[in-house]
């Protein structure tokens, strides 16, 4: 039997082919700048607590860019300088809307701020370079008759009917999105206190009131409802399916869609249609910007700022509808 020393290694060998490499100059250039993406992400994760869908969407982009760089620039991401990141963007300028590229942009941004910041690089190739421009544009939204429609189409006699109620009231009377909305856990309900705690984005946590009609329909469906869908099982998520599994989004977009059609509201809303209504709705009764950022679980007031359009677009509606000369 061959001893330890002489058995074959397991390991590709060492040296170096007699072959010249085949391995194309973007993808020479993407291993070099792979470590840079890995740590730019895991600093995504550990600093702001980004989804996994998000990380991946930050390392697509720079992957791209990485690419281009290694077959048009020969340099990697930190040697790239302005006028090569203009280039770029520039190639990719037909490949999607304004959104997109200032999307892409944003997301070099705040990597080469990273790199500064850590002391890997001396100049933000970015720091010059301006978003393009782009219509606005207005969150899709339901009237307050429309909501109350959506929310009255649930039949609250049968189980299923006071959950589909259930989820309605606490989306509206929250602003919540669906993700936030399916992931509650019981604990996560304060009945007494009449409030929710929300872990949303970035895992940042709000509290945010519930309001009395909410409320009522969920203290009903914890009493009357879950526990038939739940049956003899422990299960911690607030709302269930019929077969005692946690609320997917599919499944809550397949049930707010037959609801709307119930309700006789032609354009179907998306799940995020009531978080749009609720910002609009509250704006609109004289809600302080500030306020409806904390509720909504918004990181920066600008992502907010959106209603105050909305908000001005309904008050000219309302005036020309309504003033004798308007």
């Amino acid at each position: 039997m061959p001893s330890d020393s002489k058995r074959p290694s397991l390991r590709p060998s060492a040296r170096p082919s007699a072959r010249p490499s085949t391995r194309t100059p973007a993808a020479r250039a993407q291993q070099i700048d792979q470590p840079l993406i890995d740590a730019f992400v895991d600093a995504l994760v550990l600093e702001d607590g980004l989804s996994s869908a998000s990380t991946s969407a930050y390392a697509r982009d720079l992957n791209l860019l990485s690419s281009w760089l290694g077959e048009h620039r020969a340099c990697g991401l930190a040697q790239l300088d302005e006028s090569g990141l203009l280039a770029y963007l520039a190639a990719r300028a037909g490949h999607g809307k304004a959104t997109s590229a200032n999307r892409r942009l944003t997301v070099f941004r705040r990597f080469y701020r990273h790199l500064v910041r850590l002391g890997q690089l001396q100049a933000d190739p970015t720091i010059s370079i301006r978003s393009a421009k782009q219509p606005e544009r207005f969150p899709q939204s339901l009237t307050e008759t429309q909501v109350d429609a959506l929310l009255a189409a649930p039949d609250l006699g049968t189980p299923l009917g006071l959950r589909d109620g259930a989820m309605l009231e606490t989306l509206y009377a929250t602003g919540l999105r669906v993700s936030e909305l399916i992931g509650l856990r019981t604990i996560d309900i304060g009945l007494a206190e009449g409030v929710v705690r929300v872990i949303g984005k970035g895992n940042r946590e709000r509290m945010v009131p519930l309001g009395e009609v909410a409320l009522d329909r969920i203290r009903q469906y914890l009493r009357e409802s879950r526990p038939v869908l739940c049956g003899a099982q422990t299960v911690d998520a607030v709302f269930l399916t019929v077969r005692n599994q946690p609320m997917t989004r599919q499944h809550f977009w397949g049930l707010i869609r037959r609801h709307a059609r119930q309700a006789g509201i032609n354009r179907l809303p998306s799940p995020h249609v009531l978080r749009h209504a609720f910002a609009t709705h509250l704006m609109n009764h004289g809600a302080d910007l500030r306020v409806v950022q904390l509720l909504l679980g918004h990181a920066d007031i600008s992502t907010t700022q959106i209603y105050t359009h909305v908000a001005r677009e309904r008050l000219r509606q309302l005036h020309r509808a309504h003033h004798p000369r308007g």
